[in-house]
């Protein structure tokens, strides 16, 4: 553990993953009117380019977590930011060639989704393998906010990017991964002295285990997880389209509009982390709050016709998907012990990359109905979050915990900054 002043450049190094990581799809979301029409796709068909990056990063997280555990975070997050920039390549090279395949363009996104699956979750195991405890604490609070400031500059970017050409957002993936593997790999020393060797049939004993204790809150945990994310980039898929079609609103300011629910969810999640910190004893209230506010943007939406009135319930949605994710993130990093912590993690990543994957696909499907039909089922599934969460989810209150070499954990105050596989698992 380095216990010297933090370089600025190791600082930048690590928090430019997350920034990056969250680039994957957010940044496309303005581009994919473009894309459709371009290609001439269906709404489905286009958004297949985030279910097909989200599913596979998805899939990939819990196994990328389990070799950086054996040998070493760097030997994957370098990969994995390689692999990131191929598949911005393959994807955007083509149509610059005048190639322009859709399925190339999937192939692409697929590949980009694995390489992602090695990015800003192991880095973050990587920042607390590194730094002391206090120094952790502050570099882990500063990559998350790389990560939300990722959230709200990528439709901005997007939409300036996509002015260009619609096929060059993703040719930025190289220019910005590639510098950052070097960093990573040059200006990071990881320490040589952990190694997990734990047999995969231990590792799948211990999540049969973990869920059998845990089920009654991790499963509403990871339910509220996806499905606050299934709502908030299916209704930015619904939104770059609706804002293009019926308002003729397109470019940056599009960009402009589609980071305000975004904008919204990154300043309540920073809030909402600063405060449950010090009121852990209200996780549970903030959570149910937070999925019943987001089921009421959601329908709103459905009754409202003036734009400004329309971005508001956004914004509401983005605050209530602000309010849920800080808190299920200490909820999943608390429910278990330091050495499971990690697998518990990358499994919940998981889940809410399956909820980006799922909502852009669903989305496009309903809204070809009734527009107070397709809100209010998927203001209905926020709802149904908030009553399973409310009634099973039952979090530890003043539980001891017994103290560990690696974290100095006191007594009824479990440290959750330093997990050994993967910590907080990022969007």
């Amino acid at each position: 553990m380095t216990k010297k002043p933090t370089s600025p450049l190791i600082l930048l190094s690590l928090s430019l993953v997350p920034f990056i990581m969250v680039l994957g799809n957010s940044m496309l979301i303005p581009v994919l009117p473009k894309i459709q029409s371009t290609l001439h796709l269906t709404p489905f068909q286009v958004s297949l380019l985030i279910t097909l990056f989200s599913i596979p990063a998805g899939l990939t997280i819990p196994l990328a977590g389990v070799l950086s555990d054996r040998v070493g975070r760097k030997k994957i997050v370098v990969p994995g930011l390689l692999v990131y920039a191929a598949g911005g390549l393959i994807s955007g090279l083509p149509p610059l060639l005048n190639i322009a395949s859709y399925p190339i363009l999937l192939a692409g996104r697929v590949v980009q989704g694995i390489g992602a699956a090695g990015t800003a979750p192991i880095a973050m195991a990587l920042a607390g393998d590194i730094f002391a405890k206090q120094e952790r604490s502050k570099v882990l609070g500063l990559m998350e906010a790389t990560n939300g400031l990722g959230k709200v500059v990528s439709p901005i970017l997007g939409a300036l990017v996509g002015l260009l050409a619609w096929y060059a957002p993703f040719l930025l993936f190289p220019l910005l991964c590639v510098p950052s593997a070097l960093a990573v790999w040059l200006l990071i020393k990881e320490p040589q002295d952990r190694q997990n060797t734990q047999s995969l049939n231990a590792y799948f004993s211990s999540l049969k285990s973990i869920f059998q204790k845990k089920s009654s809150l991790l499963l509403p945990a990871f339910l509220a997880g996806s499905i606050v994310l299934f709502s908030l980039f299916g209704l930015l898929f619904y939104l770059s389209e609706f804002l293009e079609k019926t308002f003729k609103i397109d470019g940056v300011i599009k960009g402009l509009y589609l980071a305000i629910p975004v904008l919204a969810m990154a300043a309540i999640s920073y809030g909402t982390g600063l405060f449950i910190k010090k009121k852990t004893n209200l996780v549970k209230t903030v959570v149910v709050g937070g999925l019943i506010l987001t089921g009421l943007g959601l329908i709103a939406i459905a009754f409202f016709t003036n734009l400004y009135y329309y971005l508001a319930a956004t914004a509401i949605v983005g605050i209530g998907t602000g309010l849920v994710l800080p808190c299920l993130n200490i909820l999943v990093t608390g429910a278990v012990a330091s050495d499971e912590r990690g697998l518990v993690t990358a499994l919940y990543g998981s889940v809410r990359f399956i909820g980006v994957a799922l909502g852009p696909p669903v989305f496009s499907v309903l809204i070809k109905g009734s527009k107070l039909v397709s809100f209010g089922i998927v203001s209905a599934l926020a709802g149904l979050a908030a009553i399973l969460f409310f009634t099973l989810a039952h979090p530890a209150q003043g539980k001891k915990t017994t103290k560990t070499p690696d974290h100095g954990v006191k007594a009824g105050k479990p440290k959750l900054n330093a997990v050994p596989a993967l910590r907080k698992p990022l969007k």
